[in-house]
């Protein structure tokens, strides 16, 4: 059977999902309702998180497709697959046009000399303009350097909701096949019968857990025939040989894993049998054959300390709690989550490494969702030094927004040492773009979301490691922190919401030294909030007032990241999310900050 490999690539939102489940849905390779986002938080997020693999049948054709993050955070998900595939098809929203990541898994493509499709998709949006959107793509192909070959490429518009696409605008809206078609034409055939006479060559691009066959790992075969059960060697980049053996082969079906005896040259599999292998490593039958060249990946910006919760509140919710378990579920991650740097400093302490806030806040929710429990200190950025000189990575941000808010959002990332690059106003709408140092970026999304009144969009991607930008003041808030352990009382937070923002609702159990709120003026207070009222035998018709509560600031992980302070703790429970300071005793906190003195 005729094979042809790709991956969909894009910007976060503009539809890669919704148009791989379209064609399942189409080839009778998935159900109605049936959806490549399999995962709970991807479902609850509406994002794309983990690559998965999924194959249609198309005139005889085998089409094996890889759904991609189009998230800047999960970038090494794309990088890998990317080297597995022949060709990609580019979506782009009709209204939105290329965006930062769509730069990104572009950039990525483009380096590897594929020739991408791209595919205009809601072209039904109310402000669509599939001609500008088709015209900023090119042009962002010359910018990144496309050959040629590269920036002659097909275009197709689709409605990826309602399962049509078209070759030109004016076409009947019909179904799919337009699409399914460009991709036998200008997709190059993945097995050739002289890469099926070759010995055998099968590089791992991604891993896989079954708790009955252990590890896994999704592969594609570059030359010749793999059995379900044959002997082979396993060779890491730098040529290092060891023997292992399969057990079970499996090849992509729509979504489900078929075992197969034997795949040949161009196919994706699923290999079992394995235990130590890693993405990147050479699977062959010839002790000789050269390796085939390492997937490189990106390096992480921000790195997070990981401890065990020593909070007066630690072990109440949590199932795994000693360091011993938190080690074992980090090394575990490691295994299939390449994006990750973890550093076992010490016993009680790990330091995590990733690409961006919302990876660790991923990595943190599994954990939470498993019954893990912890602490983590707040995000900093990697910074290192290459030739005496301090480097730091920066992003840039693309920003779209009603243009009444710029002034504000120019000024706020001005004090963060963001530069304006580019403004380009269309009706009262402005798309901005800035660049500037990840430290200046980390804490702000959720300050944006307030200065645009919730109407701006914000996108980044890291740009690489420039000097370093200076001293950056960010918070201007100051925490409120309880001086007692108890619980909450309404009338105590109704005297203290005036004085900042609470993160806690009557009733909350405290305990000495947890931060249940923010102060507008930016010095931290000391509050009783199981304070209750003073009550006398004596009544009084005008006595009471109404207590009216705002309601509060309710933290998760993201948003604790992002606002905590540098002495502070967020601490993560399968249930709970709290704020707490380092020491927790007033006494200790003044004692350590004379030391830092």
């Amino acid at each position: 059977m005729e094979i042809r490999n790709i991956a969909i690539i894009a910007h976060v939102d503009h539809g890669k999902t919704t148009l791989t489940d379209a064609l399942m849905r189409q080839t009778g390779a998935a159900a109605e309702g049936i959806t490549m986002d399999s995962n709970n938080i991807e479902q609850e997020r509406g994002i794309t998180i983990y690559s998965k693999n999924t194959s249609v049948e198309y005139k005889g054709t085998k089409i094996n497709i890889v759904d991609t993050p189009g998230h800047a955070d999960f970038g090494s998900e794309v990088e890998r697959v990317l080297r597995s595939i022949d060709s990609v098809l580019l979506i782009v929203d009709a209204q939105e046009g290329p965006m930062p990541q769509t730069r990104f898994v572009l950039k990525k493509s483009l380096e590897l000399g594929l020739k991408p499709i791209v595919v205009i998709n809601k072209i039904d949006k109310p402000a669509a303009n599939p001609a500008l959107a088709e015209e900023q793509v090119l042009e962002l192909f010359l910018e990144l350097g496309a050959s040629d070959e590269q920036a002659d490429f097909t275009t197709v518009y689709a409605i990826g909701r309602e399962g049509v696409a078209m070759r030109t605008l004016d076409a009947e809206r019909k179904d799919l096949n337009p699409l399914l078609d460009v991709i036998l034409e200008k997709v190059p055939s993945a097995a050739t019968p002289e890469l099926i006479a070759k010995p055998l060559r099968i590089q791992a691009f991604n891993l896989g857990y079954d708790n009955f066959l252990g590890r896994l790992a999704i592969a594609r075969i570059y030359e010749g025939t793999v059995k379900s059960t044959e002997n082979v060697f396993v060779k890491k980049p730098n040529g290092d040989t060891r023997s292992g053996k399969l057990t079970k082969l499996f090849t992509f079906k729509g979504l489900e894993r078929t075992e197969v005896a034997e795949a040949q040259a161009g196919d994706i599999v699923l290999i079992a049998g394995l235990p130590d292998i890693f993405i990147g490593e050479t699977i062959t039958t010839d002790q000789n054959a050269e390796p085939i060249s390492a997937i490189s990946i990106d390096e992480p910006t921000i790195t997070v300390n990981f401890l065990v919760n020593n909070s007066p509140f630690a072990g109440r919710e949590g199932k795994y709690v000693t360091s011993r378990q938190l080690r074992e579920y980090l090394e575990r991650e490691l295994e299939v989550n390449v994006g990750l740097k973890i550093d076992f400093v010490s016993p009680d302490s790990f330091k995590v490494s990733g690409r961006g806030e919302l990876h660790i806040a991923i990595l943190l929710e599994n954990m939470r969702r498993n019954g893990y429990e912890l602490q983590v200190s707040q995000p900093q950025v990697i910074i290192r030094e290459e030739e005496g000189q301090k480097m730091e990575p920066f992003e840039e941000v693309t920003i779209d927004t009603p243009s009444e808010f710029q002034g504000a959002i120019i000024e706020r990332l001005g004090t963060r040492s963001f530069v304006l690059q580019n403004l380009v106003q269309h009706d009262d709408l402005v798309r901005l773009t800035l660049e500037g140092p990840t430290r200046g970026l980390l804490g702000y999304r959720n300050q944006f979301v307030i200065d645009t009144k919730g109407e701006g969009i914000l996108s980044s991607r890291v740009i690489g490691f420039k000097p370093y930008a200076g001293e950056i003041k960010k918070r201007q808030v100051g925490s409120m922190i309880s001086m007692a352990p108890g619980k909450a009382l309404g009338y105590a937070l109704w005297g203290l919401q005036e004085r900042g923002v609470l993160y806690i609702v009557p009733a909350t159990e405290v305990y000495e030294g947890m931060v249940i709120g923010n102060t507008s003026k930016g010095e931290e207070m000391m509050v009783n909030p199981t304070k209750g009222k003073n009550l006398t035998n004596v009544r009084s018709s005008g006595n009471d007032e109404a207590i009216n509560l705002v309601p509060p600031f309710a933290l998760t992980i993201e948003r604790g990241l992002e606002i905590m302070a540098e002495d502070e703790y967020l601490e993560i429970t399968p249930i709970s999310v709290r704020l707490r300071k380092m020491f927790l005793n007033e006494s200790e906190r003044v004692k350590a900050r004379n030391k830092g003195k």
